[in-house]
């Protein structure tokens, strides 16, 4: 069975900008929001946008800016109605394992962050032979370079995924290295939205996986 999937990232409350086309599956990598806002009003309007978009299942992570997700989401596992918050869990949908998460390294006063030892620990818990690997954070060395030409992705995350052996990686968070890369069986996406430097909406990526 085949399953079209969409992927975005770092809409940063920017989300009423973007044309997404009808397909099964809508994946958000986090930062629905930005870091200076905490309102939970705010909450229910992106469910009720989540609500509006056509897809048959929404699933997303949490982002270092979605500080209104982290403080909801300590009170109840699934802080909106209308799509699928992983934290650190497998679900699985037409037949596709997927497992996401929203931890973040090195940005201590930014939701969602863990020290190192901790993230160790946090992704060695990843399954293995996943359909969709769903981070924040980019693993290091792979689509996580700043315009000024830094690495801002996640060692502990590179370092696990020989063993995880996605199908697809998606993430975001370094907007400067938006786009897509293959690497032996593992096609990676980092989806951020927002262009750097030109603030310009970025096209949703898409692509069609098996099961």
């Amino acid at each position: 069975m085949d399953t079209r999937v969409t992927v975005i990232s770092d809409t940063h409350w920017r989300h009423d900008e973007l044309d997404l086309p009808a397909g099964d599956l809508l994946i958000h990598c986090g930062d629905m929001f930005d870091l200076f806002s905490r309102s939970p009003l705010r909450l229910s309007r992106m469910d009720a946008w989540f609500r509006r978009q056509p897809f048959e299942t929404i699933l997303y992570t949490g982002g270092n800016h979605d500080r209104e997700l982290e403080a909801a989401a300590a009170h109840r596992a699934q802080p909106l109605k209308h799509a699928r918050f992983l934290r650190g869990e497998t679900v699985e949908v037409r037949g596709l394992k997927i497992f996401g998460a929203p931890w973040v390294p090195d940005l201590a006063r930014h939701a969602f962050f863990q020290d190192r030892p901790s993230l160790a620990r946090s992704w060695a818990q990843i399954p293995p032979r996943l359909d969709i690997l769903v981070t924040h954070t980019p693993p290091q060395g792979i689509l996580d370079r700043s315009r000024g030409g830094q690495s801002h992705g996640c060692a502990a995350l590179a370092a696990e995924l020989p063993r995880i052996a996605p199908r697809v990686h998606c993430f975001g968070h370094v907007h400067a290295s938006a786009g897509q890369h293959r690497i032996g069986d593992t096609l990676f996406i980092n989806a951020s939205s927002i262009e750097s430097g030109t603030g310009s909406i970025r096209p949703p990526m898409t692509f069609t996986l098996q099961s």
